[in-house]
């Protein structure tokens, strides 16, 4: 049995840079952080003693004798990749899906984890963010970035870049003090359930020729982003700087916000939010905002009707939690997938 535990990560900076049809050809950057809200994967192999071969749980149960009948896309997509077989997997989470979290990247990538480990393995953290991005953005053709499952591989604050020879992973180096400065002036505020990130992101990619001067100014961003948190000045920048990037994030499709969240967002501005963000691809999810802790009472009122959720900064990234080798006989069972379809 293998248990391991993912992050869910929250993105600042440079959203929209990590489309391969932009940063391919003018680069990308982002800067984001994982935060102490997890996924949970269990995977075990299945005793032969019941009537299927395969048990997946998430939000339903999936029970299946081959590999193909799993209706679950990356699940089935990632078992077939990774040759894997009579799993029992389950999949809990301490926040929902469709959130604007990178939740769906978090799973693949600790599914993906859990399974090199059941097979008596190891992945390093590019391995394992490779995978994740072969399995959703090529195996099960979804639209999007390729920041969360490297977010969710590595673990901590980072500066991503990309170009068309890969991506690197930069620590961005901050004094202790600053740092939890930073994370004592950020909230996060649950606005409901967003439509699915890959629709958004379809869209995004479909307007991404005509907004390439929005993104290249977020680009930019990220280089000035950096500078105020590695710097000594007024920390209140990186508050003023969201509320740019957002205000040209929600110009580049109209799907990325609405009526209901800009009227949110002003609210929280009113109430003394230097600025904020909503996270994820939009149409939903959570809102980001950055508060002086004397007026996050303040910004929590006008916002009661709303989840507030803190959270702290984490490091770890992916990680086995729990490790027990299995004996499988890998070789019985294809034989015997072989004569099933015979």
């Amino acid at each position: 049995m293998v248990i391991t535990q993912t992050p869910f990560r929250m993105s600042f900076f440079g959203g929209g840079t990590d489309f391969p049809g932009f940063y391919e050809e003018h680069g990308g950057s982002v800067i984001s952080t994982t935060f102490d809200k997890y996924c949970f994967v269990t995977v075990s192999h299945l005793p032969r003693f019941f009537h299927y071969k395969n048990q997946i749980t998430y939000s339903r149960i999936e029970r299946t004798n081959m590999v193909d009948e799993i209706e679950h896309p990356a699940v089935r997509e990632a078992m077939e990749y990774l040759d894997m077989h009579e799993l029992r997997m389950v999949y809990e989470a301490d926040l929902p899906a469709r959130s604007g979290l990178g939740t769906s990247s978090s799973f693949a990538v600790g599914m993906i984890n859990a399974f090199y480990a059941l097979k008596g393995k190891y992945a390093d953290k590019m391995q394992l963010a490779k995978d994740a991005i072969y399995v959703e953005r090529v195996l099960c053709k979804e639209s999007g970035g390729v920041q969360d499952q490297i977010a969710a591989s590595f673990g901590g604050l980072n500066r991503i870049n990309f170009s068309s020879e890969g991506y690197v992973v930069h620590p961005v180096i901050m004094p202790k003090e600053r740092k939890r400065l930073l994370n004592d002036n950020l909230m996060l505020f649950f606005t409901g359930f967003s439509r699915f990130s890959s629709d958004i992101a379809r869209n995004q990619e479909k307007v991404t020729s005509d907004k390439t001067k929005e993104l290249k100014e977020m680009l930019a961003l990220v280089d000035e982003a950096e500078r105020i948190l590695t710097g000594k000045g007024d920390l209140n920048e990186f508050g003023k700087l969201l509320d740019h990037t957002w205000k040209l994030k929600r110009g580049i499709t109209s799907s990325i916000s609405n009526d209901s969240i800009d009227l949110l967002y002003k609210k929280a501005l009113e109430a003394g939010a230097v600025g904020g963000k909503l996270l994820g691809a939009g149409g939903g999810g959570f809102l980001l905002f950055y508060v002086e802790t004397d007026k996050q009472a303040a910004v929590k009122e006008v916002l009661k009707d709303l989840l507030y959720v803190p959270f702290e900064f984490e490091n770890a990234g992916t990680r086995v939690l729990y490790y027990k080798s299995e004996d499988f006989d890998i070789d019985s069972v294809k034989h015997q997938q072989k004569e099933w379809r015979n």
